[in-house]
């Protein structure tokens, strides 16, 4: 076994549309929904050992059998019946609690890396299902690409959207995370907020929508306040939440934000996360 460290990057997502269908039998939500990976991302950094281990240089991220990252090994490893001697540092880029999908696409990734590294030879069907098993938007991540989700997440469907290849969007996200269960739980008894818009934006390549923002924002007036500012400046063609929050969107007619994320700092919070994305 190879003893240097490889690495894996493992992209955060954001949905361009999330519809709601209803609630199922089983607690979850039917969706619908279109996802797309971005260029930014986490990284795993994979190392042979004696035995599994997890560390994570982010504070309050844990590398306990919780972390989403050891809940993958050990299903591969019940699974596959390998033992996957693997150190595995995680090298946090994608901010936690903000809707974009950070750490289901660490488990995605792991599955992915432990199905090479252990030469299992497991078809990404397989592995999306496997994902499933531990969360909603793993099997997503197993694809790499634009993709469809139905049912509750599990149902994907990898789409050639060559068109949003190369777009880029302003990522904004105030210091506070949104807990994504509570988000679906408020769905059905939200109310909109007066000013707000909720309706689909178009957009050249299509529209976005975000039926979330409808329990999210009565929670969370701020961001609520966020979306409305953003879609006041010039250079913001839409704005919209991604997933269940707690990132912002936006979407601009030229690539160019500094200004932008200035007077964001300014006129809504100082403290403002931001990443200029490319989606891939």
């Amino acid at each position: 076994m190879p003893n240097h460290e490889l690495h894996w990057l493992a992209p955060a997502k954001v949905n361009l549309s999330l519809k709601i269908l209803g609630k199922r039998s089983d607690g979850f939500h039917d969706l619908e929904s279109l996802m797309v990976p971005l260029d930014l991302a986490d990284r795993l950094i994979f190392t042979s050992s004696e035995h599994y281990s997890l560390c994570c240089d982010t504070s309050g991220v844990p590398v306990d059998e919780t972390n989403l990252v050891t809940k993958a090994v050990r299903l591969f490893q019940d699974r596959s019946g390998k033992e996957c001697r693997w150190k595995v540092s995680l090298e946090k880029e994608v901010p936690h609690g903000a809707g974009l999908g950070g750490g289901s696409s660490d488990a995605a990734t792991a599955l992915l890396a432990l199905n090479e590294l252990e030469g299992s030879g497991l078809a990404p069907d397989a592995l999306a299902e496997m994902g499933a098993e531990i969360g909603s938007d793993v099997p997503f991540f197993i694809y790499q690409q634009a993709c469809l989700i139905g049912g509750r997440g599990e149902i994907v469907t990898p789409v050639d959207r060559p068109e949003l290849s190369g777009q880029k969007i302003l990522l904004l996200k105030p210091a506070f995370g949104v807990d994504t269960p509570d988000a679906y739980n408020r769905w059905k008894g939200a109310s909109p907020l007066p000013g707000v818009g909720y309706a689909p934006q178009q957009l050249p390549w299509g529209e976005i929508v975000n039926d979330l923002e409808l329990p999210v924002f009565e929670k969370f007036r701020f961001l609520a306040e966020m979306k409305v500012w953003l879609l006041e400046q010039a250079e913001v063609d839409a704005a919209m939440m991604s997933g269940s929050g707690s990132t912002m969107m936006a979407f601009l007619s030229s690539g160019q934000a500094g200004s932008l994320l200035d007077r964001a700092r300014k006129c809504l919070d100082p403290t403002l996360w931001s990443a200029m994305v490319t989606i891939r």
